[in-house]
């Protein structure tokens, strides 16, 4: 290719970016009016329902009422249950101006009927941060991410990151434990091989990306490592930007054992010792793995452990109520380690 076509095909480029970027504020522009529609249809129910208060049925007479009247001239988009998600909008977010114009009206909805305020304001800020589409906001409701995230911090730091007044500060404030990976869409089987998992991983790789979390960058697959003769493969590296630092994936399709951990402390070694710079933080290794002892895995690690990782992947999306039960069997694991440390700490003190 000669300078001049190198040149056009820069001015190319960038007039197509214009014109994506202006087609995308567009879009933008017209969900957000939708989502300023649908708030001051809200506000104008609340005000008419509020005057008949007396009358305990008034609000659903009047919005079925309006219903009947509004669907026959303006289409399916005013039915009876928008119109009521439009009144518990307004009722939810009763100032105009608090209203994101990032935020489309499926994401809305999505978000009104999340009865928790801190767990509100998590996902709609997560979702302002991460450019999520509301299939992406709706997939991380779903998959119980803040819960997920309050298994191994406290509820004031999870949501000072997401507010963006604090950086994370350790990989256990991003990284899942258990990983949701039904995106992969693989068939349900007894055993997996690591390479069919590794591949189905790189084929969606923007999915898993956003289930590790933020700030997180592809950087090798099946990165090699040569130590005098010997070759050792690490299977994904990844880098991440908040945390500065490398992250080294390896991918077991069964139960970990002590033998795996330790090969992943090599490569973390590696990285620290070859591929780290003075100015970037140690690097995270993470293991995943279909089952894990978590006693073996604190005693195959240092107790001052901060760089490697085991999480648990799952092929197959729970149902709300497993969820909600795995969670809080792994909250009241938590928090029974918790209590043997702080007795094994008064045990010891002089």
């Amino acid at each position: 290719m000669s300078e001049l076509q190198k040149k056009e095909e820069v001015f190319l480029n960038d007039i197509r970016e214009i014109i994506n970027a202006a087609r995308t504020q567009a879009v933008r522009s017209v969900d957000f009016c939708r989502v300023q529609m649908y708030w001051h249809i809200g506000k104008r129910i609340f005000e008419e329902e509020q005057q008949g208060k007396d009358r305990a049925d008034y609000g659903a007479y009047l919005i079925k009422n309006l219903s009947k009247q509004l669907g026959p001239e303006y289409g399916s988009g005013f039915s009876y249950r928008q119109l009521a998600f439009c009144r518990q909008f307004y009722r939810t977010y009763p100032i105009a101006n608090a209203l994101r114009s990032q935020l489309n009206w499926t994401q809305y909805r999505l978000l009104i009927q999340i009865d928790d305020p801190d767990k509100r304001m998590y996902y709609e800020l997560e979702s302002v941060n991460n450019s999520w589409t509301a299939r992406e906001t709706e997939r991380q409701i779903n998959s119980q991410l803040y819960e997920r995230l309050l298994l191994s911090n406290d509820k004031e730091s999870v949501l000072a990151i997401a507010r963006k007044e604090r950086i994370p500060q350790s990989p256990l404030e991003i990284i899942k434990d258990p990983m949701f990976l039904e995106f992969l869409g693989l068939e349900r089987k007894a055993a997996y091989y690591e390479k069919d998992l590794e591949s189905a991983i790189i084929t969606h790789l923007q999915h898993f990306l956003l289930e590790l979390g933020q700030g997180f960058t592809f950087v090798a697959r099946q990165k090699r490592i040569l130590l005098e003769d010997d070759e050792f493969f690490a299977d994904l590296v990844f880098y991440n930007r908040l945390l500065r630092c490398f992250v080294v994936i390896e991918l077991k399709t069964g139960k970990l054992t002590h033998q795996d951990l330790g090969q992943l402390q090599m490569y973390v070694n590696y990285y620290d010792r070859v591929e780290k710079t003075a100015e970037e933080n140690p690097t995270i290794g993470i293991l995943l793995c279909t089952d894990k002892n978590d006693t073996a895995v604190r005693m195959a690690l240092p107790e001052d452990n901060r760089t490697i990782l085991a999480s648990e992947y799952k092929l197959y999306l729970p149902t709300q109520s497993q969820l909600i039960n795995e969670v809080n069997s792994v909250r009241k694991m938590v928090e029974e380690q918790r209590e043997f440390n702080k007795r094994n700490e008064k045990e010891n003190e002089p």
